[in-house]
């Protein structure tokens, strides 16, 4: 193999595809978006199988709501990001701009679904089958 002097990197230089990295990046991203959109879609399914008569009802129908709306919002991002080259220096200001709104809003969602957690926790799985057994 030829080794030019001065050249740092041996293997050619072919420098890292910027556009390879964010498109895989996007790509992670966007599945964690459908976990969670499936997740909070089942919560949702299940609260509202439980009826108004349920603790925190009106409460978690919101917060679960405006979680699915906020993934919706991430995911359409998600895609006009993906599609951007990264590589063109003129929309490189724009993806950053919308790099941070999805970043800004990924981080809003998790807050959301700390508390649809924490509103959530009664009467669900384990906690239920103790406390109907268990009446102390």
């Amino acid at each position: 193999t030829m080794h030019m002097p001065g050249n740092p990197n041996p293997r050619g230089s072919q420098p890292i595809n910027l556009n390879h990295y964010a498109t895989k990046k996007s790509v992670a991203e966007s599945m964690l978006d459908v976990a969670l959109f499936v997740s909070n879609a089942t919560r949702l399914k299940a609260v509202l199988e439980q009826g108004p008569s349920a603790h925190y009802y009106t409460t978690l129908v919101t917060l679960i709501s405006i979680s699915l709306l906020l993934l919706v919002v991430i995911g359409i991002l998600l895609v006009v990001i993906a599609r951007l080259n990264l590589n063109e220096v003129e929309k490189q200001w724009q993806l950053n701009q919308l790099n941070n709104a999805a970043t800004t809003l990924v981080f809003i969602t998790v807050i959301i679904n700390v508390f649809i957690t924490a509103f959530g926790a009664q009467k669900t799985g384990f906690l239920a089958a103790r406390t109907s057994r268990n009446p102390l």
